[in-house]
């Protein structure tokens, strides 16, 4: 058991050093709202979600003021809607999404996850309607976030379902345009989605998880950024080698672990709901000083996209879970590092210098862990494109046996160089030009499904 005395040397660290709770996430099983009838349906999630969280935000801030570590958003995360409205129409659906808006809104809390489905082996009728219905349900409401999972290392990638993505993403950003597209920053596409992670927008709560619970995001990379640079000046970068650096990181996400892992369980607590799992993700923040590029830096690179980038954020997110993994049985979520072109200053500067490219982007996303996140895209991108890029990255975790995901926002009217921004956590940064535009519509038109590797047969 964890006391408050052993985060207290850390806390100055943290107010300092840009760390924070990125998330209180409540995730809350709504399967049992279900109803033949809309408006009971509706008014059964209204119910439940406001029975369970009407608390949420002010038990946190209580929190805040114990322990002075800022907790940044609260929020939701809810079962599949795909589940909870299987049966009725679009607009029932599109219903469903109003009502988890208005229950958001009545909590209190940022955002709530869950207007989701799983695809990766096959769509059912419900999981077709909810994707249909992407573009009206998030640009009628404000707080909900949605996630596709088209993939798995099980299942394969269900290329259909990619195909029809890359139109709804088109879809969102022009129903967006006046907010240069910004609905799409409110939907994921994932393979390998995990059920317990609290960030948004991929967040839901599936269906192994108990009836409620607390999931607790902590982000930090200000934290390592700064341990990093402390270690370099006491020692001198020429007697230490990337194993010491590689310590250094293990042993200060050991340390974040631990204080995340007990704001989550004292909000757990003072709720009267059980515990879940800590994420530690490094996910970066606009704000310079809580920048992952700024770590990479600390790493020896002088450009983001320079060759070594790709063996840098491997080793960051590999030192980032072995701490983690060390300081609490309870780790889960995805736990690693994110690389979010917009909301992430550093990185956002490299693409805008042209130093970091798609291509290599993807190829970081291969040891990261999340993937293609929060790309601005030129505006006439084609659907079939923004789908073969889908593809590509979904490949990725299919074939790793990782999680991997893409948000995607192609800017209404703007092409590449061009500026957007969209404030807050958001952040903003530079249209990146898109490779061989246009070359993929064949590949994507087939549709149908990739197959499993042949790892999936381990049992």
């Amino acid at each position: 058991m964890m006391r408050s005395d052993q985060i207290i040397s850390t806390v100055g660290m943290i107010q300092k050093d840009n760390l924070d709770v990125r998330t209180i996430t409540m995730g809350i099983n709504l399967l049992d709202c279900r109803h033949q009838d809309v408006d009971v349906m509706c008014r059964r999630v209204v119910n439940k979600i406001e029975k369970y969280a009407g608390d949420l935000v002010d038990v946190c801030d209580q929190i805040v003021t114990k322990y002075g570590v800022p907790i940044v958003n609260k929020r939701l995360a809810v079962s599949p809607a795909a589940d909870v409205a299987a049966g009725h129409d679009a607009a029932g659906f599109v219903a469903l999404a109003k009502a988890m808006d208005q229950a958001a809104r009545s909590v209190g809390v940022d955002f709530i996850g869950g207007y989701s489905a799983q695809v990766q082996k096959g769509a059912s009728a419900a999981d077709d309607i909810l994707m249909e219905t992407l573009p009206q349900a998030l640009l009628s409401t404000g707080k909900v976030c949605a996630s596709i999972n088209v993939g798995s290392s099980r299942a394969g990638i269900n290329m259909t379902a990619v195909g029809k993505l890359g139109k709804i993403i088109k879809q969102l950003a022009e129903g967006s345009r006046e907010q240069d597209g910004f609905a799409c920053a409110k939907l994921v596409v994932f393979t390998n989605q995990p059920e317990d992670n609290p960030f948004m927008a991929g967040a839901y709560h599936g269906h192994g998880e108990p009836e409620v619970v607390i999931n607790v995001g902590v982000s930090g990379p200000g934290v390592v950024r700064r341990a990093l640079e402390r270690r370099i000046e006491r020692d001198g970068a020429e007697n230490l080698g990337l194993d010491d650096l590689a310590e250094e990181i293990k042993q200060t996400s050991c340390r974040v672990t631990r204080c995340g892992e007990l704001i989550g369980r004292e909000v757990a607590k003072r709720l009267g709901i059980g515990f879940g799992i800590v994420d530690l993700s490094l996910a970066p923040t606009p704000k310079v000083g809580d920048s992952i590029g700024e770590i990479l830096y600390m790493l020896g690179l002088d450009a983001i996209g320079a060759p070594g980038s790709t063996a840098c954020i491997a080793m960051l997110n590999d030192a980032v879970k072995k701490g983690g993994a060390f300081a609490s049985q309870s780790v889960g979520g995805l736990s690693g590092a994110f690389i979010p072109v917009l909301e992430d200053s550093a990185l956002a500067g490299a693409a805008e210098r042209g130093e970091l490219s798609v291509e290599k982007l993807e190829a970081m996303t291969c040891v990261c862990s999340v993937g293609l996140d929060m790309l601005a895209l030129p505006g006439d991108t084609p659907a079939e494109t923004l789908s073969a890029m889908i593809a590509d990255e979904m490949a990725i975790g299919m074939i790793n046996k990782k999680t991997t995901a893409v948000r995607f926002i192609p800017v209404p009217g703007k092409t590449a160089g061009d500026r957007v921004e969209f404030g807050g956590l958001f952040g903003g940064g530079t249209v990146m030009p898109v490779p061989n535009v246009g070359k993929s519509a064949r590949f994507i038109q087939y549709g149908g499904h990739i197959p499993a590797p042949i790892h999936s047969l381990n049992n």
